[in-house]
Parts: structure tokens; sequence; C-alpha cells
């Protein structure tokens, strides 16, 4: 009973949950801060690997690290060992401020997946159930959870989501893919739907949703309790201000203002690396501006904090 009180204060369901998924490479500490300050409710670190953790990766431990203003927040682990996984779990529950431990069950890149690890998982459903089981019986966090495909190259979308419900996990984010399918193939939102209406724990709707429309679309389709976001957010992550808010479009203060704050959280996590590392989320801010090709190529070579800034302000006009 003490652990179902503690969800409700932390997650609330009364409304549609919009949480940022985890992005490899984009999704750091200022990202998540961004998207958090500006409607996001659940946010949820970059992969980690579970051995990275537990083999004391000083990088690592930086992708850990959480936001002030990012609660509920949740670590997301990647593994196929029930003792490598064990023991990461042990070392996340000594850091103060995470409010959960996901299972990734659903990355497809073949690197994670020829590890045994990600989407691989969803070939040997008990040994999901397994790992799963061993984040939900050693985490001292509030929530247990999983991100899911539907299958690895057949769906099997109930079998996958039960199995994560048997392992006792709080809620599972459903990514209406194979993971044959990728990010090109079509999201099966009626598979997403079938889960919802299969299993009792909290379904998250998760894949290719890109706008205020499409996720009231997912929400009406699937009846799920939220949705979640991931490459949809980049370039745009003032997507969850405009769902929270039921705006169809965004004004031009309002972007800039957050890609303003998104460059001052960079600098101050990552120093002057910041600017370098920001390059790349410039280029998807200015997509669709006059000037753009003209921009990009001039702030490939700014290395100055000050004059970045001021080069942003001036093109955001």
């Amino acid at each position: 009973m003490i652990r179902q009180e503690n969800q409700k204060q932390i997650i609330d369901f009364s409304k549609p949950l919009m949480v940022l998924a985890p992005l490899a490479g984009f999704t750091d500490l200022p990202f998540r801060s961004v998207v958090k300050k500006f409607g996001a409710d659940v946010t949820i670190s970059e992969m980690i690997s579970s051995n990275a953790l537990v083999y004391n990766s000083k990088k690592t431990f930086k992708m850990v690290e959480k936001s002030p203003n990012e609660t509920p927040y949740i670590v997301q682990l990647a593994g196929n060992s029930k003792d490598i996984i064990k023991a990461a779990v042990e070392i996340l529950n000594d850091y103060e401020g995470i409010d959960g431990i996901d299972l990734n069950c659903g990355c497809p890149a073949p690197k994670v997946f020829n590890h045994g690890s990600g989407s691989n998982l969803l070939g040997d459903l008990k040994k999901l159930e397994e790992i799963l089981g061993i984040i939900k019986l050693y985490s001292k966090k509030t929530y247990t959870t999983a991100k899911i495909r539907i299958g690895v190259d057949d769906k099997i979308p109930v079998d996958i989501a039960k199995a994560v419900e048997n392992a006792g996990a709080d809620i599972v984010w459903v990514h209406g893919r194979t993971r044959k399918g990728a990010y090109k193939a079509p999201v099966d939102y009626d598979a997403i739907k079938e889960i919802k209406e299969n299993v009792k724990i909290p379904v998250i709707a998760n894949g290719d949703i890109t706008d205020y429309e499409k996720a009231k679309w997912v929400l009406e389709h699937t009846k799920t309790d939220g949705v979640m976001i991931g490459r949809g957010a980049i370039g745009k992550p003032w997507i969850f201000h405009q769902i929270k808010n039921n705006m169809e479009n965004i004004d031009e203060t309002t972007k800039k203002e957050i890609i303003l704050e998104h460059f001052d959280k960079m600098v101050e996590f990552y120093g002057d690396y910041g600017i370098i590392i920001f390059r790349k989320h410039l280029h998807d801010y200015s997509r669709g501006y006059a000037d753009a090709s003209e921009f990009r190529h001039n702030i490939n070579t700014i290395t100055d904090p000050k004059v970045m800034r001021e080069m942003v302000v001036g093109f955001f006009q």
C-alpha cells in the first residue's frame, strides 16, 4: 500500500502522461531539463549500459546525473546478464533523486541486439521476465518499467506486454514497431491498443508522434495512458508544451526562449565543449528557416559561447 501511495504522489495518471523517450546522443541532462520545464511529465536517461555502470565508467556515471527539476526521473538500463543487472541496480539504489529503473527491451541497434540486450530480449520472454524481475526485486526506487517493441520479426504485442506485467513492472512504454521494422516501418497503433486492452498496468504509446495533432489522435485511438515522444522532440522540444496546452502552433518568442534555455544548459553542463555538441541541435532548430544553410555553416566554426549565443539570438529573432 505504501508503494502505491508513493506512486500517486510522483506520477499522476489523471491526465494523459507526456514522456520524453530515451535517445542516445540527444536526451542528455540539458535537453531533459528543457523539456521538463516546458511540459514533459516524466524524463528518462539515455540508455545506460549496465556493464559500463558496474565497471565504473566515468562517462556513464555522468549520464546518470539528473537536473534539479527532473522529478519524476527514470534511469534506463540495457543488459542481458542477471548478475550484472542486479549489480547495476544496487549502484543506482545509492543515487538519490532517481524515481525508477527502466529495462530497455526495444533498442534495435545491431551492437545492442547482438550483445543479447535491447530488442533481443523480445525473442526470449522468459529471460526478459527474469531480468525485469531482478530489477523489481532489488530496486529501492518507486517504479520498475520496461520499454518494449512489439516483436523481433513477427508481432507478438500481447505476449510481450504480459511478460512485462508478470515480472511486476509498474508501467510499460510501447514502441509500435518490431525490431525488424527499425524506424521506418509503419507504426502499428492497433497493436498498442491491443496491449492496452489486455494488461492492467499503465501503457504509454510511442512511435512517430511528431506533432500535437498526431499525439491527440494516438491517445484517442489507442486509449493509452499517455504518449512517449523521442525523435519527434528533436528540433522541437516545445511539442510537450503544445500538447499540454492544446496548441496546434507555437509562437516564435517561445521557440527562441526554449532554444536559448537549451543552449545555456549545454554550456553549464559541458563547459565550452557544449557548444560543439549543440551544433547538431541548431541544425535541427534552424530547419525550415530562411538562410538556414548559411547559419549552419557559420556555427560549425564557432567555439566561443558568447559569440554563438549572439548568433542564436540574431538568427531566431
